[in-house]
């Protein structure tokens, strides 16, 4: 908790905390309808313990090192190790799962309590770790960094029913997951506690924040501290980090990928500043990450809009493309005052449009939104008020629902200024000078250039 300046922990609360019941799932033995997930979730809960312990160890080993490459304090201090032994284990698909197995088959759960499991995972983390690996990844991620100035955060949702993994779609579609029964046993197994170096909780889109039995999203986010998430650290300012966190947590957890949502965070001169993206713009960013894929007629179409997936009706029908949001990375208070320092809460852009895709690579997208961000630093889009507000942005949203169902070409006027744009807030970024390379940028803007043509070729081939 020192990581977020909060007050030392005292004795009391610490032999309290000791004292509780050690977490059990002997109540699950008998229960019929868990019964079939149990070793799913036992399995899941050996695989976290053995990337939890592979990141302490790498975390004891190699601090100086960590320290070095960790460009601020205020981001979480454990992306790059995290990232480090997820590439361990990732790498090792043969030697985890014949751990995970051997538990398992020597461990009937019917003899032994999750404590057992646990325990096994940590003596059995000691036999895949390796100095000389572990260094390897180590300067290979340092090697790649490409750190900027905007700190840069993540939410991945995994579902292996996708958008039916929450109501009133769970009901409707009759979803059913054969391996989790959408998570519903998640915090039984105590999967939360074991998750949180990847800030791992369930998602039931209903905004509940307790952890009674529910079905939802698997949702990790590292540096996030609490399920309402207002309390969390950027994971990085890093795009390419970034990038690799996302690959490697999608590869670790055996769960169909289905969104992502990308956070960046706001100066204090944009929060008042905030303007409301082009058609066109908006058009450009569901092309590069919206989920454009081929329907069951053969035409290509955007699928987090086709499937109605970022639009909510809570206070009227709006689009839940991208919001603006704050944060909290600090919990003690001023040395002096006692009070919240100012720098203390901060104001983010989170995109909420993207499809998570194992494959993908979203680091052009990722530097594509930071230099939209800070050369347009666009608004909220779009909201129940917005719509409600402005004949003409009903109009737009009218036609870009039109348009992501039967998408045609994107000009290449459209496209120019698109990319121009870009350009102009990644040139901008450290005090109106490029923090990147130019080689790094010219890669991002002939990668985004490439996806926007690729995507209206296909527009052509599929018409």
């Amino acid at each position: 908790m020192s990581h977020y300046h909060t007050d030392a922990v005292s004795d009391y609360y610490l032999e309290h905390e000791l004292d509780r019941p050690r977490p059990s799932i002997k109540h699950l033995y008998d229960d019929p309808q868990a019964k079939p997930f149990i070793n799913n979730y036992l399995a899941l809960a050996v695989r976290q313990v053995l990337l939890n312990q592979l990141e302490e160890q790498i975390q004891s080993q190699y601090r100086f090192e960590l320290e070095r490459i960790r460009t601020s304090e205020r981001y979480f201090n454990r992306s790059v190790s995290i990232l480090a032994a997820l590439q361990i284990i990732n790498s090792n698909p043969s030697d985890v799962n014949l751990i995970v197995d051997e538990c398992l088959k020597t461990m009937p759960y019917d003899k032994h309590d999750l404590i057992d499991y646990v325990k096994y995972g940590v003596r059995a983390s000691k036999s895949i770790f390796d100095t000389r690996v572990a260094q390897a990844k180590l300067t290979r991620i340092r090697s790649n960094l490409q750190p900027g100035l905007v700190p840069l955060g993540i939410e991945l949702e995994l579902s292996n029913v996708g958008a039916a993994a929450v109501e009133p779609r769970r009901s409707i579609q009759k979803a059913s997951d054969s391996v989790y029964d959408g998570f519903k046993y998640f915090y039984d197994f105590r999967l939360d506690v074991l998750s949180w170096k990847l800030g791992g909780y369930i998602d039931d889109h209903s905004g509940s924040t307790d952890q009674g039995r529910r079905c939802g999203f698997l949702e990790l986010a590292p540096g996030r501290l609490n399920i309402a998430g207002e309390l969390s650290r950027p994971a990085t300012a890093d795009p390419w980090l970034l990038n690799q966190l996302i690959k490697e947590i999608v590869n670790f957890y055996d769960v169909r990928p289905h969104s992502l949502h990308l956070s960046l965070q706001l100066r204090k001169s944009q929060r008042d500043n905030q303007k409301i993206l082009p058609l066109g713009f908006v058009k450009c960013l569901l092309a590069l990450g919206g989920g454009p894929e081929r329907r069951s007629t053969g035409r290509l179409w955007v699928s987090r809009m086709g499937y109605d997936e970022i639009k909510q009706y809570e206070y009227g029908e709006e689009l839940v493309f991208a919001r603006t949001s704050k944060r909290r990375w600090y919990l003690g208070g001023d040395d002096i005052a006692n009070k919240l320092p100012a720098q203390a809460t901060t104001h983010v852009q989170q995109y909420k449009f993207i499809r998570l895709e194992k494959r993908a690579n979203y680091e052009p997208l990722i530097m594509c939104l930071k230099g939209l961000q800070l050369s347009y630093n666009p608004a909220d889009y779009l909201t129940a008020e917005q719509l409600k507000n402005n004949p003409r942005l009903q109009e737009q949203y009218e036609e870009l629902k039109k348009w992501a169902s039967e998408p045609t070409e994107i000009s290449r006027q459209i496209i120019g200024r698109f990319i121009r744009t870009v350009q102009d807030g990644l040139m901008k970024e450290g005090h109106r000078r490029p923090v990147h390379t130019l080689h790094y940028i010219d890669w991002v803007l002939s990668a985004i250039d490439v996806q926007l043509r690729m995507f209206n070729k296909q527009l052509r081939e599929f018409s």
